[in-house]
């Protein structure tokens, strides 16, 4: 995922800011999918998802990412059966600040591979397998189920 002045953005801004900005950034890729070529995906990706663990640690975890330490809380990710899917996270950051984060995106599925284009943040590829879906996104591995 391409950040390109995102960085330069986040130098000149405070650590509370900066802690927002990466969580944003890092968990766009959670969120709505859609083909390019206008063919739906088949229907074992559609649905909701929910978020049981990031990097490996259940939820609630706090992460790390580019500096930040945000807790996760919750989050969701749903396929729809016209190729688009919407991502959902709640997570916290110092000192304690709740914040809710959607991120859309348009998905092509090929057997149990989904590639998704997020609206603004670039591509991510993920895997089904039954009912759980993975993702790597930026080296924080997402994983929901069904």
């Amino acid at each position: 995922m391409k950040q390109l002045s995102l960085k330069r953005i986040i130098r000149g801004c405070g650590t509370w800011f900066l802690a927002n900005l990466s969580l944003a950034a890092a968990i766009m890729l959670c969120v709505g999918c859609q083909p390019k070529n206008g063919t739906v995906a088949s229907s074992n990706a559609e649905g909701t998802f929910g978020l049981v663990s990031v990097d490996g640690h259940q939820l609630p975890c706090t992460t790390q990412h580019e500096g930040a330490q945000p807790t996760i809380k919750s989050g969701s990710l749903t396929f729809n059966s016209d190729g688009t899917c919407l991502s959902k996270i709640n997570f916290s950051v110092p000192p304690g600040k709740d914040l809710n984060r959607e991120v859309k995106a348009t998905y092509q599925q090929q057997g149990s591979e989904l590639k998704m284009n997020w609206v603004g943040a670039g591509t991510t590829t993920g895997t089904l397998q039954s009912n759980t879906f993975t993702m790597d996104n930026e080296g924080m591995v997402f994983v929901y189920r069904k």
